[in-house]
């Protein structure tokens, strides 16, 4: 059986499995803490930069938190500067379904095209990828999506297929079985309540990056319900 974490500070006190379950992930920002780990560890300034609008006491607090709850491990290497890496446990990666199902329901009620003042990161949805897409069986493969930020930088997130799962880690795969790219605001159009991926560039094995792509975007909730 796992171990049980330390009592949280402000407990829902009931004794049910969800509200066990909300003690540990119910705190703002620990689940996309979750998710922007689900490529693998990030450092604390990663972390800050994958996560804007937390502060840093914020983020050191709820790391703190989640590695006291068993969600997070942390790795200190005696380095100069020193650095400080941290990654899922078995027990927060098994919440990744769970993000997955509640990324579909928001595609279902609240997905709209970017607001005045989100920020817009499409590596945030990217993520979810791991918790939310089924491939269909017997599809193997690695595929290379790629963003072009408007500053001139690009974003890599390698999408790999595998006995039915989906794996995602943030680096160039040169031997990349399929590869699909575009500017940011291609991705938004093809990540948005539109599923409009025409300026996408596609190469390689198309029934995977197909299947990619049909994993992640309002496409999977069917029609968006939302205003």
């Amino acid at each position: 059986m796992a171990s049980i974490p330390p009592p949280k500070r402000h407990p829902y006190d009931q004794w049910s499995p969800d509200a066990r379950a909300l003690d540990l992930v119910g705190d703002k920002w620990t689940l996309l803490i979750v998710r922007d780990l689900s490529s693998g560890p990030r450092r604390f300034v990663e972390l800050q930069r994958v996560l804007p609008g937390i502060s840093t006491e914020q983020l050191r607090s709820r790391l703190n938190r989640m590695v006291a709850d068993g969600l997070l491990t942390r790795q200190r290497y005696r380095e100069v500067p020193p650095r400080v890496d941290y990654e899922l446990t078995n027990r927060s990666r098994e919440l990744l379904p769970v993000l997955g199902a509640l990324a579909r329901w928001g595609y279902s009620w609240a997905w709209t095209a970017p607001r005045e003042g989100e920020a817009n990161d499409n590596g945030a949805i990217l993520r979810i990828v791991p918790g939310l897409a089924t491939p269909p069986g017997g599809l193997s493969g690695t595929a290379m999506l790629s963003v072009v930020r408007p500053d001139g930088t690009t974003g890599n997130y390698a999408l790999t297929v595998e006995l039915g799962e989906v794996t995602i880690s943030e680096q160039e795969t040169p031997d990349a079985d399929a590869r699909i790219s575009g500017s940011e605001q291609d991705w938004i159009e093809a990540l948005g309540p539109a599923a409009d991926r025409d300026a996408l560039t596609v190469s390689g094995d198309e029934r995977l990056a197909t299947a990619v792509l049909d994993g992640v975007g309002a496409s999977v909730a069917g029609a968006v319900r939302a205003a």
